[in-house]
Parts: C-alpha cells; structure tokens; sequence
C-alpha cells in the first residue's frame, strides 16, 4: 500500500471515530511526532547541528552566497 492510500485510509478511520479522548491522543501523537525532527537524527547530524550554533553565536558565518562563491544582487 501507498503512503497516499494509507493516509486516506487512516483518515476514514479518524472520520469514522465518536470517542473524544482519542481523538485527542491520535492528535497529540500526530503533533508530537511532526514537531519533533530531532529525535530522528543521528548523534552526528545532532552534533554537527551544535557545531554550528556555537559557530553563529561567536560570529563565524558567511551568507549563503559567499558559500556558493556567487555573488547576487537583488
């Protein structure tokens, strides 16, 4: 099955649903899970992700055009 058949089969069952409490916990759970990225990365992309923080908050960044090597002017 298809994500995209999975998701309209997971919507009926929600349509099809009377209890409030748990439409609420499969709400919960859905926001939960989509706000969270964090807890999907690996300990090296989290580390890597502290890395340049740390560099931003002391001053070290570049535009993204400078990246690229590009210069744009808008």
């Amino acid at each position: 099955m298809d994500i995209q058949a999975m998701k309209i089969e997971l919507a009926k069952l929600i349509l099809d649903l009377e209890s409030p409490s748990l439409i609420q916990k499969i709400k919960d759970l859905l926001i939960k899970e989509s706000s969270d990225f964090w807890t999907t990365l690996t300990e090296t992309e989290k580390e890597e992700i502290r890395i340049g923080i740390k560099q931003l908050n002391a001053g070290q960044r570049i535009s993204f055009d400078e990246h690229l090597g590009t210069s744009n002017s808008y």
